[in-house]
């Protein structure tokens, strides 16, 4: 993984304006992981793909996450700051389906983690019932009762929660909450760090920064864009202070 320049801060942006979140995701990474095809980055479980955007938003952007979140007591903003490493408890891994197993009395489910695909399944659907639903019976690979396969029609819900469990704990990356207190009235809630919402806002916002750059330098000094993206930003900024 490396960080992303200027020029692919803009390009991400470009394609990134029309896409769902979940393709933003995809297209960062792909930007940042070059080595990697897009149908592996999209295997990642969804908590490997949160600690892959957690690291590139720290070699691009830096450790440090500036955040604000409104108070749903009293509708104050508390504005805090937090650190990537803090956020990210996860070791990175190669892109790879891994299969798990967990036993319930005579049930013997295998199962992978939620990825990008399983998500984009069920985008739009306003039943939660039947998306998790549908979640659920696409991580499930295999079922068996006594040595024979069954379906997942078949399963207990003691079975289909156990494994619901296990895909919770083996990807803790994947749902990171925040502990807040409010200041002003003292209320004490969790939110949970959307990291694709964070990192694209900021990614946003670099590149129309950068691109207003482009704009002035350009039009001072008649240089072309690709020449003004390939400046550092040490020197980008040094002929800025010089135009004023």
């Amino acid at each position: 993984m490396r960080p992303l320049t200027a020029s692919e801060l803009i390009r991400c942006w470009e394609i990134g304006k029309s896409q769902h979140p979940l393709d933003r995701a995809l297209t960062l990474l792909s930007y940042a992981c070059p080595t990697y095809q897009m149908a592996s980055l999209a295997s990642l479980s969804i908590g490997q793909r949160d600690a892959y955007l957690l690291t590139l938003r720290e070699i691009t952007f830096g450790e440090k996450m500036d955040c604000w979140a409104d108070c749903p007591a009293c509708r104050e903003r508390l504005e805090f700051s937090t650190k990537t490493s803090q956020m990210r408890i996860v070791e990175l891994q190669e892109p790879a389906v891994a299969e798990y197993q967990v036993q319930v009395g005579e049930w013997e489910l295998r199962y992978r983690l939620p990825n990008s695909w399983d998500l984009a399944t069920i985008v739009g659907m306003k039943d939660y019932e039947r998306a998790a639903r549908r979640l659920r019976q696409r991580c499930l690979l295999r079922a068996k009762r006594q040595g024979s396969e069954v379906g997942y029609e078949d399963l207990p819900s003691e079975a289909i929660g156990a494994m619901v469990e296990s895909i919770a704990a083996g990807d803790p990356q994947a749902e990171i909450l925040l502990d807040l207190n409010c200041p002003a009235c003292g209320h004490n809630w969790q939110v949970m760090l959307d990291i694709v919402w964070f990192i694209w806002k900021e990614v946003s916002a670099k590149a129309q920064r950068i691109l207003q750059e482009v704009h002035v330098l350009a039009r001072y000094y008649g240089w072309r864009e690709a020449d003004i993206l390939s400046m550092s930003t040490v020197r980008r900024q040094y002929y800025l202070s010089l135009v004023g």
